[in-house]
């Protein structure tokens, strides 16, 4: 189910943690704290915010502590007692306080609550930032994990891009850009990945990989005159996987191309 507002559902951004196994608790209620703490109006409400941020995100860095446990647990108490007095004094339906409940969310652990409460508000780009941060993943495309997402994609989906970018980047250009097509079009799967690799191994003239890329893209005709290439050569099981759409057959086809 959607937010009032037409944004992520809670369901949604809770899929960021399930993703990496390195999910980093302080880094994301640090950042959900940066964009919520600002857009609250009172100043005194807002310094009490700050105050309690900074606790509990020191306690995340430091969870061996139990001093640091304690202090988290009532800063949070009181903040969320502050704010409850302020909405029984507001009979309207915006008493002010959504922003502060937000925050309460966020450092009380709930930060997909949190980040559905605080999209409308803070804007859905500084919040995909701040999940896609705190996934500390290697080798890892940021950037195209954000477009991905941006574009609608689901976050395991625009996260398992994000890896293959970062792992294979040094393949070429025009097989990055194939992934993230791919990666859009919801169709880049393991099996993918492994044919594309195969193709960056291919070592490819630009005509060849012009080519391939086109081969990738399922133009009929060029596929249906590469299968018939490959027969003349005695390629036939080739052939009948490339007219089969087999993508590990492309880079043979590709490689037959005259330089």
């Amino acid at each position: 189910m959607e937010t009032k507002h037409g944004r992520h559902p809670a369901s949604w951004w809770a899929q960021f943690p399930e993703v990496s196994d390195r999910f980093d608790a302080a880094v994301v209620t640090e950042g959900l704290a940066d964009c919520i703490t600002p857009k609250i109006a009172s100043p005194l409400l807002r310094r009490e915010a700050e105050i309690a941020a900074e606790v509990v995100v020191r306690h995340l860095n430091k969870l061996s502590s139990p001093e640091l446990a304690e202090r988290a647990e009532k800063s949070i108490e009181r903040l969320v007692a502050t704010v409850e007095r302020l909405a029984e004094r507001h009979t309207g339906e915006d008493s002010g306080t959504t922003e502060v409940y937000a925050l309460c969310h966020a450092l009380q652990g709930r930060w997909a609550d949190a980040a559905a409460e605080a999209e409308p508000f803070v804007g859905t780009q500084p919040l995909l930032k701040v999940f896609v941060g705190a996934l500390h993943l290697e080798r890892f495309d940021t950037g195209l994990t954000v477009r991905l997402l941006r574009a609608g994609q689901d976050p395991g989906a625009a996260v398992q891009a994000g890896l293959v970018v970062g792992k294979y980047g040094w393949w070429p250009q025009w097989l990055l850009k194939i992934v993230s097509e791919r990666a859009i079009a919801g169709t880049l799967d393991n099996e993918t990945v492994e044919a594309l690799d195969r193709c960056a191994y291919a070592e490819l003239t630009p005509a060849q990989s012009k080519v391939a890329r086109r081969l990738l893209n399922g133009e009929e005709a060029l596929i249906d005159a590469s299968a018939s290439r490959l027969e003349t050569l005695g390629e036939q099981e080739a052939a009948a996987k490339l007219r089969e759409g087999d993508l590990n057959a492309v880079a043979l086809a590709a490689r037959l191309i005259p330089v």
